[in-house]
């Protein structure tokens, strides 16, 4: 058994963060603590608290929704130290000495949101020299950034919706100018934190006062924001998987999210709390589009040079057009997201897509590239 515990590559699965994803990244580490393959990696269940502390997670630790809330990191674990200069992490606790908890092959950071999925993470491990699941800083951080991700993606050639940024200060020093900006794009329009994922923050405004009270909620999560004209289309999504060695990346089949209820759009509680999104997978489009939308998702991933995966959303509108909406670096990785659920539909069990993504980790080299 020691044997085997020495040959087996150790994977920190690393969750939590200082965040209103806190809870989300939960969800998604508890799947993948429970689909990864014990056999093949050993593996550390790593949670950083809301207030920044790396611990050891418990094994009580709750990674499910419980009568509607979401799991919170129990910080009370055996408290670490990031690795420095080296693969190992560092166990300590009030009044003792710091001692070598073991080494660390790969970083598996199921993060979303700033302080996490935004390149700070990934500038960390890199800094450490320690490999990790998924893209890189200047990806991540693009990838998070809605407004800098959209000018990627128009030079690119990919075809966005129209937008106003509203950032801290305009909207502080310069209101009326931002909201004439605001104006031209016509009603209704939608209006997000511009750092923030997992839908929240998210409103709807059909006028002036409308937009005032969307921002002003919007800046709960961000004080950059980022308002979109209202697209009438179907939401399709396609999820975009490296490949290894210098093949192409991979993109899934594309699906349709299909939101029930009395949500006017995909929100926070119709992604989490109800049971009021599906997904509709392959999407009912015609064959022509859905090899567009998949190579336009290739596209994005290569734009901003991501790795490991992404999920690329667009709308799909009444007269044929594909509007690209945004990409995500590291989508929700629940067994049922939507990225783990495209890979499914397209033959990659969640297993397998977890262990796919530890692989293509470890085999790529630290540092530049």
């Amino acid at each position: 058994m020691s044997e085997q515990r020495e040959t087996r590559p150790r994977v920190a699965i690393v969750f939590g963060g200082r965040n209103s994803e806190h809870g989300v990244s939960l969800l998604g580490a508890g799947s993948v603590l429970e689909a990864i393959d014990r056999s093949k990696y050993e593996v550390l269940p790593v949670g950083i608290a809301q207030d920044g502390r790396w611990v050891l997670a418990s094994g009580g630790q709750r990674y499910a929704i419980e009568n509607g809330e979401m799991p919170i990191l129990d910080a009370t674990g055996t408290a670490l130290a990031l690795p420095t200069g080296g693969d190992a992490l560092v166990a300590y606790d009030a009044g003792s000495i710091p001692v070598e908890f073991g080494r660390v092959d790969v970083v598996f950071p199921v993060m979303h949101g700033p302080f996490a999925e935004d390149g700070t993470i990934q500038g960390l491990l890199e800094m450490a020299g320690v490999r990790y699941v998924g893209s890189g800083v200047l990806a991540s951080a693009v990838g998070m950034d809605k407004g800098y991700m959209k000018m990627v993606l128009a030079a690119a050639g990919l075809p966005v919706g129209p937008y106003v940024v509203v950032r801290d200060r305009d909207w502080r020093t310069a209101r009326e100018r931002v909201l004439k900006e605001v104006e031209e794009l016509g009603w209704p329009v939608f209006v997000k934190p511009a750092r923030a994922g997992s839908s929240q923050g998210i409103s709807k405004a059909n006028d002036r006062e409308e937009l005032e009270r969307a921002v002003e909620f919007a800046r709960e999560h961000d004080p950059k924001v980022l308002v979109e004209a209202a697209i009438v289309g179907r939401e399709i999504e396609c999820a975009v998987l490296e490949s290894p060695g210098d093949e192409a990346p991979r993109a899934s089949l594309p699906g349709e999210v299909l939101v029930h209820g009395d949500h006017e759009f995909f929100d926070f509680e119709a992604k989490y709390i109800g049971d009021e999104m599906s997904l509709a997978v392959p999407a009912d489009i015609p064959a022509e589009v859905a090899e567009e939308l998949r190579a336009m998702a290739v596209r994005a991933f290569e734009a901003l040079g991501c790795e490991g995966l992404s999920r690329v959303d667009f709308f799909y509108t009444e007269d044929g057009r594909l509007i690209l909406n945004e990409i995500n670096t590291m989508p929700g990785f629940t067994s049922v997201s939507v990225a783990p659920q495209l890979w499914a539909a397209t033959g990659v069990p969640y297993g397998e897509l977890v262990d796919r993504l530890i692989q293509l980790a470890l085999n790529r080299a630290p540092g530049l590239r």
